[in-house]
């Protein structure tokens, strides 16, 4: 008897499965493509985190979401005039879990990791008044009610258009590889900025923009905002979208983003484009 194939549906801690009688011979790959989800989301297995440390988590997002300058001893008062009686340390351990950076100036700057390159930032008062001249990427926490995700998204600082997303529930690379390779297939960047997250250091992702001869620049350690257009891309996700939505499960986030970026690029108007939506600046001077 053939072995049936599954369908990776949630991470709310672990795998759920269901029969796909449609194709008993459908990859892995094709599985989790359908389902916009990373290959190693398919293999990894999460520890479980109980339910108020997810709820801690979700707290420590919405704080973040509104005062992304916020440090862990911020976060920490802030944390406790809520009522959450928690400590700087696991205040610290939650946001590496999640993600999250705040965007003051850390001491030792210069000191990097030796295995993975690091390159300067490129932005600092060019003029970018083109699409497709400079495109970022960055990854942000989402929440489920169980669980939780990390979303990563590739956009065009010129019009706002979001070239890609992917969904995943571990920190590596492959889903960022995959939102790239995504990306690509509609055009080609002059400058690719990110931060220096392992995700967008590692040799595999610095490779690919290499073979197209695209330029690649990195935010200063800690600094958020010199990727600002990703920045306030999160906020208004998560405030139009992840936190009044409560996705269930990570079908139903991928089903809620799958619904809300077309939104965005093609239906929600943007002051900062003269009330144009990035869609139409986008493919306006392509």
């Amino acid at each position: 008897m053939a072995k049936k194939k599954v369908y990776f549906l949630r991470v709310d801690q672990k795998k759920a499965l269901i029969d796909d009688p449609a194709d008993e011979d459908m990859s892995i790959r094709s599985q989790c493509g359908l389902l916009g989800l990373s290959r190693s989301s398919y293999y990894y297995e999460a520890a479980p985190v109980s339910e108020e440390t997810l709820e801690l988590m979700n707290c420590i997002d919405m704080i973040n979401t509104d005062y992304p300058f916020y440090g862990s001893r911020k976060i920490t008062v802030a944390l406790k005039k809520e009522g959450w009686p928690t400590g700087r340390e696991r205040v610290q351990h939650l946001m590496r879990k999640m993600g999250i950076e705040t965007i003051y100036p850390k001491p030792k700057l210069s000191r990097r990791r030796l295995d993975h390159a690091v390159y300067p930032y490129l932005l600092k008062g060019i003029m970018i008044n083109r699409p497709n001249y400079v495109w970022s990427s960055d990854i942000t926490y989402i929440r489920l009610n169980h669980g939780f995700l990390y979303l990563v998204a590739v956009i065009d600082w010129y019009s706002r258009y979001v070239l890609s997303w992917r969904l995943s529930n571990s920190l590596d690379n492959d889903f960022c590889i995959e939102a790239l390779e995504d990306a690509l297939q509609q055009g080609c960047p002059t400058i690719f900025n990110t931060d220096q997250g392992a995700q967008f250091t590692s040799k595999n992702h610095i490779d690919i923009l290499k073979s197209k001869g695209i330029k690649i620049s990195m935010d200063g350690k800690g600094r958020a905002f010199d990727n600002i257009f990703v920045e306030r891309l999160w906020r208004t996700v998560k405030y139009e979208e992840v936190f009044i939505k409560g996705y269930e499960t990570g079908l139903d986030a991928k089903r809620g983003l799958s619904t809300y970026f077309p939104f965005y690029n093609t239906k929600r108007f943007h002051q900062s484009l003269d009330y144009n939506t990035p869609h139409e600046v986008h493919y306006a001077s392509i």
